[in-house]
Formats: structure tokens, sequence, C-alpha cells
């Protein structure tokens, strides 16, 4: 199914390398990755894994050690400012602690306002850019009217996570790195947010990479499946054939970790 479809991000023996001599810790050790349009990904590993210093250096926010990283098959260039904002508009990410994620001095006005202008309608009449905001804040089941002229500190954990996907709505990248992206929200809502992240696939074309050490959750999402283990791609391949077919012995344990309701809980590998 990938093959007919176009790269949009690659990469060849990335590396990520922290501190030096006795300090040094290798995060991500020489990866290689072809990520297709459209297509769901999910990296899945542990906390220590790599995967998320993996998704800092895809966004642009930090710099690989060694090798390359492609977008749209050319080699990624982020040696300006201008640069990376361009870049930006093509790649976004909705991160697992939303606390963190807003500016706290800025009003979610402001937040969806500068979505808005990124995406170059900073022009349009004030009513339209409302009927926008409120459009997005529909979209994951918010209304704009009540969030008006609030922070985003004023919102619970879940409500700044669809307010979140609320910018994704307005951004609408071409990739987006969601690092566990439901887990503010109660599960409920869960199956409802990943259906909607499903539905800006489909009307944008938009490719979502999931982070998660929810092997669950990435069989229920995803196209290709990426198990990272200590920095390195232990095993990949399609969700069926890497989850329920694993090889190697650190995916069958992640599986195996993943307690079941109708069996007896095997805790031996705690």
């Amino acid at each position: 199914m990938a093959a007919e479809r176009k790269l949009c991000l690659s990469g060849k023996g990335v590396t990520k390398v922290f501190g030096l001599g006795r300090n040094k810790t290798v995060a991500v050790d020489n990866v290689d990755f072809n990520f297709y349009e459209g297509e769901v990904i999910s990296l899945v590993g542990e906390s220590g894994s790599g995967k998320t210093t993996l998704a800092k250096m895809l966004l642009g926010l930090i710099n690989p050690t060694e090798g390359e990283i492609y977008f749209q098959g050319e080699k990624r260039d982020l040696s300006s400012h201008r640069k990376k904002k361009e870049y930006w508009k093509s790649i976004q990410a909705i991160f697992q602690d939303p606390f963190s994620s807003f500016n706290i001095f800025n009003k979610i006005d402001t937040v969806l306002l500068d979505c808005i202008r990124m995406r170059g309608g900073g022009g349009l009449p004030y009513e339209q850019k409302v009927a926008m905001m409120t459009e997005a804040c529909s979209f994951v089941n918010l209304k704009f009217a009540e969030l008006t002229n609030k922070y985003p500190f004023e919102l619970s954990g879940g409500q700044q996570q669809r307010l979140m996907i609320a910018r994704i709505f307005l951004l609408k990248p071409k990739i987006l790195l969601a690092d566990e992206p439901t887990s503010m929200i109660d599960a409920c809502s869960r199956a409802t947010i990943l259906d909607m992240l499903m539905q800006l696939r489909d009307e944008i074309g938009m490719t979502p990479i999931f982070i998660t050490h929810d092997i669950g959750l990435a069989y229920y999402v995803s196209d290709t499946v990426y198990i990272m283990e200590k920095g390195k791609f232990v095993e990949s391949g399609s969700a069926d054939e890497v989850i329920l077919r694993p090889k190697g012995a650190y995916t069958k344990r992640l599986i195996n970790d993943v307690p079941k309701i109708y069996e007896e809980w095997d805790l031996s590998t705690v």
C-alpha cells in the first residue's frame, strides 16, 4: 500500500548522542525510516527507548548528531529561522503534556488566531476568523463562545488536548506528530479523539505519527508500526505483522505486558 504513495519524511542513519565520554548517552542509534503520505505510523517503546528524542528531531527542535532527515524527498534544510517556520507549516505536534504546550500569557483567541495567520489568513475579516475558530472548536466538541477571552490554563487537561487538536484543524499540516495524544482524556473520549484525527487524515491527506508506549493504541490506529528499544528499531512492519505475528523478544514482551481482562495476569516480566 505504501509503495503507491509519496515519501513525506525519511531518514538515513539518524543518530542522537547526548553528553561526552563516560557521560555519553546514545538516545537514538542509527535508525532508518520511510514514512509515506497518508500512512498512519506508530513509534512504540517504553520510557527511555528514544522515541520522543526521535520525534524532536523530526520536528526540528533538536539536530541529529549523525545521519540525514529528508522531507518530501529532499534533504531537510533548517539552517535559518525562516526555513524552520516554513517547515513548521507542514509538520506540527500534539504533546503528551498540554499544560506546558501553551504560552500562559496568551489567551485562547490568540492561540487560534496565530494558526489562522500562519496559514495565510491574517487579512481575513474578523467575523470570518471567528467562524473558522468556532468550526475548529466544534470539531473537537468545544464551544468557542465559552472559551473566548479565557487562558488555556483555565481549562482541564482534556480540554487543553482538544484545543491542541483544534489548532491542528486550523493549521492543516502535512504531518502530525502525536505524543500520547489521549493521555489526559477519559477513556470514553479516547476513541472519539482518535477518530477525529483519522477524519483529519482523510480530509487533508495528513500523515499522523503516534509516539506511544500503548501497543493496543498502535494496533488500533496504525498502518505501520516501528518498535523501538534502546534507541534502535528492533522490529517494523504492518500492524498485523508486528503485533499479531511478532518476531522479536522485546515486541513479544510488550504485547504480553498488556493486561487481558479474561486471563490471569502474568506479572513475571514486571
